[in-house]
């Protein structure tokens, strides 16, 4: 499973990297970005919450 961003929808509000820092991390721009890389299966679920708290829904999770 890979994490993507959705960067137009992205507020920057650092819910995510504050979950799972290991799979998100802020850019200069000041939004959020996902690691390129497979998440760890011990991630998962720290991965989706952070999904699931995005308050603008800009993170997806594809299989």
């Amino acid at each position: 499973m890979k994490a993507v961003v959705d960067q137009e929808t992205c507020i920057g509000c650092e819910l995510c990297t504050n979950i799972c820092p290991e799979v998100f991390s802020m850019g200069e721009d000041g939004k959020s970005h996902a690691i390129p890389d497979e998440i760890p299966d011990a991630l998962t679920n720290d991965a989706q919450e952070a999904r699931d708290s995005c308050p603008v829904s800009a993170i997806s999770i594809e299989e």
